[in-house]
């Protein structure tokens, strides 16, 4: 008689976690709950696992947590035997349901991503090592949202790697830049069946950043035994679907083995009194907790328990991005993150926006969101032009930072494509530079002839036009003026418009010359990017463009580094990301 799905996975769990406790642990320092990530030191990988079909699995490395060592069980248990192979049989996918390896990804050509080929012939272990070099967040959001877009794509898996572990790299990367739902949908595009450890690892990591501790449970049965995260996760994962025998057994074990304490030990706890028919009630207490972890972020959002803005300073910024898509943490309480990781390009315009309609439409906003939401929906429909005018002002003085106040532009641009340019002459910059932070570059070219020439809008449109067909002269990149860092923002103006191609060959030389802006020195980087242009390798490009942009701000952005990225971008039919990446340069350094 078939035995139902959750005996099934009970069986299977009170299996592993038996076992479990009955591994002796050696002197060795204990594995991770979690893979190397939030700034802590990456621990050399360990060598490469042959798998049948001749693809090269990497596991990627661990880093110790702060926990105590694991004590060995004192009397072995014996293992008990779990379900048949019949069994087990009646809940496996048919061979038609199966998706291919060869080609992984959730977003195909029809909904925006790229063609299959989008790496080309690329290798695998070079993708593999491009992609653990990058970075990220970058200084760009523009190459963000366009690396999002690669990343994600359902592309071919490159010679040499396993097709789980080629999405595993590329989700590690999306987390780290950030973005952990599309991290989580790459993740999603591979059937458990052909999870391998480095999968299993970067699946851990993307539920945690996406606070869904469930998203683990598909995964427990082939983790290992003795891995502290998963032995926490089966516990979870047994009160979470009311399994028979429920996760006491397994937390009992865990205790045993010591695999966690303190307050990891604790959300652990807290989601099991979260499952069905459980009476446990845990307090977390963050007081002697000094480091955030993916797991305590995971598990805390997950289980409504505040985290303290003290405790998100000791983690990177792509936590911003994680925290500003969790939606279990209530608006108000990611509003501002929401406005930093949309100047990071993981927040559109339209979502921000949302964001602050709900705040103004709830009854216990915090007078200062309220404030801004108040602020922006003047902008949009005020009583006339000057109240509109005075509410965008308001906006953009109210950022606190250089990217704070990038997130204001972003946050006001549909608002300020409402202003007529014969309205809003004396805040053309802004309002220019606000619609192109969301590529509303055919709009924003309604300005043209309505500003004045030199100014930070008159460069913001040439660097937009997606019409252009005539060429600039040197002597107009030299006239730019600008505000702020005159002399950067015109070496930067001169390295989009020679990328763009819109300056001559002799122009370009003479303008790099003039402004020193070495366009034409070659290393590795630039050869690199010369091959996977000649190759038309669109993805690859991006990834060598991320490469070529490890820069904390755009102030620290080479001139002749964004003229290559243009250049190599625009070459390889990217060429409405190329504009709107010249136009960020000039527009946030």
């Amino acid at each position: 008689m078939a035995i139902s799905r959750a005996r099934l996975i009970a069986a299977l769990a009170a299996a592993a976690s038996l076992a479990a406790a009955a591994v002796a642990q050696n002197s060795q320092a204990p594995e991770s709950l979690l893979p190397p990530g939030f700034g802590e030191p990456v621990a050399p990988a360990p060598p490469p696992v042959a798998q049948p079909n001749g693809a090269v699995v990497q596991p990627l490395p661990g880093t110790p947590l702060e926990l105590p060592d694991l004590e060995p069980s004192p009397t072995p248990t014996p293992t008990p035997t779990g379900p048949s192979d019949e069994e087990l049989a009646q809940y496996e996918m048919p061979l038609f349901a199966r998706r291919s390896l060869a080609l992984v990804g959730p977003v195909g050509p029809a909904d925006g991503g790229f063609l299959p080929g989008a790496f080309g012939a690329a290798d695998g272990g070079y993708l593999q090592g491009l992609m653990r070099r990058l970075s990220a967040p970058l200084p760009s959001r523009w190459l963000s949202i366009s690396l999002r877009r690669a990343l994600a794509s359902r592309v071919s898996t490159p010679e040499g790697l396993h097709g789980a572990d080629f999405a595993a790299e590329r989700a590690w990367l999306l987390l780290r830049m950030g973005e952990s739902v599309a991290a989580r949908s790459v993740l999603q595009s591979v059937d458990t069946a052909n999870a391998t450890p480095k999968y299993r690892q970067v699946a851990m990591q993307a539920m945690l950043a996406t606070a869904d501790p469930a998203g683990l449970c598909p995964l427990t049965e082939g983790a290992g035994n003795s891995e502290r995260g998963w032995v926490l996760a089966r516990a979870m994962c047994a009160a979470l679907s009311n399994a028979e025998g429920g996760a006491k057994p397994l937390m009992d074990a865990a205790r045993r083995q010591r695999v966690a304490s303190g307050v990891d030990l604790a959300l652990a706890q807290k989601v099991v009194g979260a499952g069905l028919n459980s009476r446990q009630a845990v307090t977390i207490e963050w007081d002697s907790v000094v480091q955030l972890t993916t797991w305590r972020f995971g598990l805390a959002t997950a289980t409504g328990v505040p985290i303290s803005d003290e405790l998100y300073q000791t983690v990177g910024s792509q936590v911003t991005g994680w925290r500003a898509l969790a939606p279990a943490i209530p608006i108000a309480d990611r509003a501002r993150a929401a406005e930093s990781a949309a100047a990071m390009g993981v927040i559109s315009n339209a979502a921000l926006i949302d964001l602050y309609a709900a705040l103004d439409a709830g009854e216990e906003t915090p007078a200062a969101l309220g404030a801004i939401a108040s602020d922006l929906r003047a902008a949009y429909v005020g009583a006339d032009v000057a109240t509109r005018m005075r509410a965008l002002a308001q906006l953009w003085d109210g950022g606190e930072s250089p990217q704070g106040r990038y997130a204001r532009l972003i946050l006001t641009a549909r608002a300020a494509a409402r202003i007529r340019p014969g309205d809003g002459r004396a805040e053309a910059d802004r309002i220019v530079a606000a619609m192109l932070s969301a590529g509303l570059d055919r709009t924003a070219q309604r300005w043209r002839g309505q500003v004045d020439d030199g100014g930070d809008a008159w460069a913001l449109l040439e660097l937009s036009d997606p019409e252009a067909n005539t060429r600039l002269s040197y002597g107009a990149v030299a006239s730019y003026t600008g505000t702020g860092d005159a002399a950067l923002k015109r070496k930067l103006f001169f390295a989009g418009l020679a990328g763009l191609g819109r300056l001559s060959a002799q122009d370009i030389e003479s303008g790099a010359e003039a402004l020193d802006v070495r366009i034409g020195a070659a290393n590795s980087w630039t050869r690199a990017l010369d091959r996977a242009v000649s190759e038309r390798q669109p993805a690859t490009v991006l990834l060598l463009a991320g490469i070529g942009m490890q820069a904390q701000s755009w102030r620290h952005v080479p001139p002749a580094a964004l003229y290559r990225i243009v250049a190599a971008l625009r070459a390889v039919g990217l060429g409405g990301e190329a504009r709107m990446i010249a136009a960020e340069a000039v527009s946030r350094a």
